[in-house]
Order: C-alpha cells, then sequence, then structure tokens
C-alpha cells in the first residue's frame, strides 16, 4: 500500500479544534479553515498531500480511536491545534500502535526550529549549550518538546514558567506533564515568578501569551541575552521594548526580523519520512531536521538580524527531506531496511 496507493504521499492533518493558535478551543468547524491552510503548506512546500481532517472528539480515548481507524489510509499522521496534556498522551499512544509516522507539529515543529535558530544564535553571542540557563514561558504541547529537545542537545539547565510561576519538583498543581518537566529540569528548585526565574538567565523562551514579560526583565538576565518571544500573534515583549537590550531576538511573527516558523520544519519532516519509508518520526530525525535548518543560514551571512532562513526559503524544505532521509535509514526506522 505505500507503493502503489496514496498512502505514499498522503497524510492526515488531524484536529480536534481544541487549542487553535491564538484562538483556544474553537472546536472543529472552527480549526477547519487552519487545517485547510496546514494542507496548503504541506503540499506548497513538501508536495505532500494533507488531508484535514477535523474530529467531534474531546478526549483522548476517542481521538486515539479515530485516527487508528483511518490510519491505513494514510501515509502519516500530522496532529495539530489539540489540548495539552491530552495532546502527550494521544501522540505517545498514536506512536506505540501505528507504524506510520506520528507527529504533533505544535510539540516537535515549534521545538525543532527552536533548536535551529538558537544553534545559530550562539555563534553570534560566544554562550555554549553547556553553559546556558533557558527559561520557558508556557509550559503545554510546545513548552514541554522544547524544553526535551534542548535537554537532549545539552542545555545547561532549564527552567519552565507556567501561570502559577516556575515548576520545580514537588510543587502542587500539575498534570503529568508538568510533572515530568519538573523532575528533569530546575535542578536549584528556583521558585517564585517569571521575573523572577530571568535574573540571570541566558536565553527566554516565550510560548505562551501577550506582554508577559518587560525590558527591565530583559535588563535583569545574563550579559548578551537570546530573547525568543514567539506568542502568536502577539509575542510576550515586543522587539521594540528590547531594542539595544537582547543580543538576539526573535519572534513567531513574519513581520519581524528572525520568525522561528513550524513551516521551515514539518513539510521537510514529513518528505523525507515518507521518502524513506519511516515507520515513527524519532529524536535522531528531529535532531537532524533542526541542523539542516540551522545549516541553511551560512557563517558569512549570520547575523543577530539573521539567524534563521525565511520561510520561503524553498532550499529549506530539500535539506530538511535529506537530513531526515538520512536518519530514517541511519536510526534503522526505515520500513525498507
Amino acid at each position: 500500500s505505500h507503493k502503489y496507493t496514496i498512502r505514499k504521499n498522503t497524510v492526515a492533518i488531524v484536529s480536534n479544534g481544541t487549542a487553535v493558535l491564538g484562538l483556544g478551543d474553537i472546536g472543529p468547524e472552527g480549526a477547519m479553515p487552519v487545517m485547510e491552510g496546514k494542507a496548503l503548506l504541506f503540499k506548497e512546500f513538501g508536495g505532500v498531500d494533507g488531508f484535514p481532517v477535523c474530529i467531534n472528539a474531546s478526549t483522548a480515548d476517542e481521538v486515539v480511536d479515530f485516527v487508528q481507524r483511518i490510519a491505513p489510509t494514510f501515509g502519516g499522521i500530522n496532529l495539530e491545534d489539540i489540548k495539552a496534556p491530552e495532546c502527550f498522551e494521544i501522540e505517545e499512544r498514536l506512536r506505540a500502535s501505528l507504524d506510520i509516522p506520528v507527529f504533533h507539529d505544535d510539540q516537535h515543529g515549534t521545538a525543532v526550529v527552536t533548536l535551529a535558530a538558537l544553534w545559530n544564535s550562539l555563534k553570534i553571542t560566544g554562550k555554549k549549550m553547556e553553559d546556558l540557563t533557558v527559561v520557558i514561558a508556557g509550559v503545554g504541547a510546545a513548552g514541554v518538546a522544547i524544553g526535551k529537545i534542548l535537554l537532549n542537545a545539552g542545555i545547561g539547565d532549564v527552567i519552565g514558567c507556567d501561570r502559577e510561576g516556575a515548576i520545580y519538583s514537588g510543587r502542587g498543581n500539575m498534570n503529568s506533564a508538568k510533572e515530568w518537566f519538573a523532575n528533569h529540569t530546575n535542578s536549584s528548585r528556583r521558585m517564585g515568578t517569571i521575573g523572577d526565574v530571568m535574573k540571570g538567565a541566558d536565553v527566554f523562551v516565550g510560548v505562551s501569551g501577550p506582554d508577559l514579560i518587560t525590558a527591565a526583565d530583559v535588563r535583569s538576565m545574563a550579559k548578551n541575552p537570546i530573547v525568543f518571544a514567539m506568542a502568536n500573534p502577539n509575542p510576550e515583549i515586543r522587539p521594540e521594548q528590547c531594542d539595544g537590550l537582547a543580543a538576539v531576538m526573535a519572534t513567531g511573527r513574519s513581520d519581524y526580523p528572525n520568525q522561528i516558523n513550524n513551516v521551515l520544519a514539518f513539510p521537510g519532516i514529513f518528505r523525507g519520512a515518507l521518502d524513506a519509508g519511516a515507520v515513527t518520526i524519532n529524536e535522531e530525525m528531529k535532531v537532524a531536521a533542526a541542523h539542516a535548518v540551522a545549516s541553511a543560514v551560512a557563517d558569512d551571512e549570520l547575523s543577530e538580524d539573521y539567524i534563521i532562513p525565511s520561510a520561503f526559503n524553498r532550499k529549506v524544505v530539500d535539506a530538511v527531506a535529506a537530513a531526515v532521509a538520512e536518519a530514517t535509514v541511519a536510526s534503522g526506522v526505515s520500513r525498507r531496511r
């Protein structure tokens, strides 16, 4: 079926509309235009046939059951705009039960591009991964995935913050994903508000909401701070407020330099996974994708206003696809081995 049917190039874009970017829980009908847009991006950038599938399903069991039943039609599953913590369970269960790539883009697409942007930012600031303290605002789907990929990349310390402040081992009122996060980060058990834990930090990563931090918070960070304020459409702090304060500033918006955009990752990741006959998407494939995105900016092009390639750079998808396909085979997750 992966050779002779549409499976070879078709991805289901599955959402229940419970966490649509900037809009929240608007239901499957409200999510449909967003999923149609995602399908267009898949086709335009990766040549992948994405099919929007918006479902009336509120529980993890319902989503998992539905996707398992439709999986024989598709070569891959892209989970989209499903709220935390259900999104973690859904992806984990589907990855375990299906033999096709399953990818929650809100988690891993964001994490891949964030890691690429950070690697290039370190070239500008001269800092090293192992020496960094990173503060992540927002410990939902994107925040947890970013924390995991940064830890795997060798980050010195990560501190996550939610609406109640810093996350640390032993804190109350946490779901299972935050419990995992607490047990693997914030080794010094720092407590307090986002402003409290930003003092002395090297990197701020925002995947939360608008106007969360101030210029004073950025001033309190370590020398040459890196600020990724990625809440969309309104960032945690606007670049104008960080002018002259941050060594590197990035957002999720297209009208500022350094847009950290998932479209740099997911079309190429699925293109490479489908081409290589991948049965899953593993950490090796994600890291390979991040390296490919970062490498799209040549050293002689690199600057504080250009740490990440444009979303319209057509070379990125080909580079990501090739790197992911190679990692698929090398890590032993191709059905063709």
